[in-house]
């Protein structure tokens, strides 16, 4: 293969995962009102159905695609329970009590710099160094998602909870990466939602109970599992293992834009100067962070660790993009609760 050929399968992977990590953040930022529905109904037995019902979408779609589950290897259970601890139950535990604490905007704020902990962070954990291009451009999309929250105040707590809420949302990213090369996208969102379906059910038992869900909260519930969690976290994943953690971690940024187009649109929010403000700022901050310096792009793609045998070959996304509460944020109006962010 000549090397004109090689540029040109390596745009072509890194469209795909932009694509990806965009419509991911897109779905998961424009599900507000979806999540809005289930706000008097059980937290954790809600979740435990949700990601049951997204675990097994997933696994129809591993097996309709002629593939199979690869079970996890000795080394992927300890990454697969502390993403499930915490990228997942953990993460959605400080995004409800950190708002006893503290402001939505506030938790929002500290919520947006994820993107810059991904940037720092998950080079050093490769071996390598931050890239310039991904620290600048995750610094533009933290100050577009403070601008769109607005701020706030905290008290107690409040703080110490917003940090663990902000690094939980980055435990989601940065745990999969080793088992995401390793088994491929689909198959640990798969593996993450049973997880998380398992762990869910039995704190729910003690924890909230149960309650058979209305049909509106029953519609709520299958949205969130089929749309949400299984095609979400999937093309997540996926934009990761293309990307890298550390460039596709400023598309987070999306999700709060996406949740102030969903308001606008549906009439709930006026757009106003300081919304288009940050969202342009997020936007800016995802062209400079998506953009490779003369050393990244000489280099070439990260070396890929092929899946485990029988997981198929190169993993493709989800149907419908060319192709996993919560990749992360919500648009944060003021009106907005921020448990909308939860995964």
């Amino acid at each position: 293969m000549d090397h004109s050929s090689v540029k040109v399968a390596d745009m072509n992977r890194v469209r795909a995962g932009v694509a990806s990590g965009v419509l991911s953040s897109v779905i998961v930022g424009a599900s507000v009102p979806v999540t809005g529905m289930l706000q008097g109904y059980p937290l954790l037995s809600g979740q435990a159905m949700r990601y049951a019902l997204g675990g097994v979408v997933l696994l129809a779609w591993t097996l309709a695609r002629g593939g199979r589950l690869p079970v996890p290897r000795g080394r992927d259970w300890p990454a697969l329970g502390a993403l499930v601890g915490l990228g997942m139950l953990g993460f959605n535990a400080c995004v409800l009590y950190a708002q006893r604490y503290a402001e939505p905007g506030f938790v929002a704020a500290v919520l947006g710099a994820s993107p810059l902990v991904l940037a720092l962070v998950a080079p050093l954990l490769s071996g390598r160094r931050p890239a310039l291009g991904a620290v600048v451009g995750a610094v533009f999309v933290v100050g577009g998602v403070v601008v769109l929250s607005g701020g706030g105040s905290w008290r107690g707590p409040g703080l110490v909870l917003a940090v663990l809420t902000m690094l939980g949302e980055a435990a989601f990213t940065l745990f999969a990466v080793g088992v995401v090369r390793r088994m491929g996208g689909v198959a640990v969102a798969t593996w993450c939602c049973f997880l998380a379906a398992g762990a869910g059910a039995v704190l729910g038992t003690f924890v909230g109970g149960w309650q058979v869900p209305t049909a509106r909260e029953g519609v709520a519930l299958v949205v969130l599992a089929v749309v949400v969690t299984a095609v979400a976290f999937g093309l997540w994943y996926f934009a990761v293992a293309q990307l890298s953690a550390d460039r596709a971690g400023v598309l987070i940024g999306l999700m709060p834009v996406a949740g102030l187009v969903a308001s606008v649109v549906l009439g709930a929010q006026a757009l106003t100067a300081v919304g288009l403000v940050g969202a342009l700022a997020v936007a800016a901050g995802c062209v400079i962070g998506l953009r490779r310096g003369g050393a990244e792009a000489a280099a070439g793609p990260q070396p890929v660790e092929q899946p485990l045998a029988g997981a198929g070959a190169v993993e493709q996304p989800l149907a419908g993009a060319g192709l996993a509460e919560q990749p992360p944020t919500s648009s944060l109006p003021a009106s907005t609760d921020i448990e909308a962010m939860r995964r």
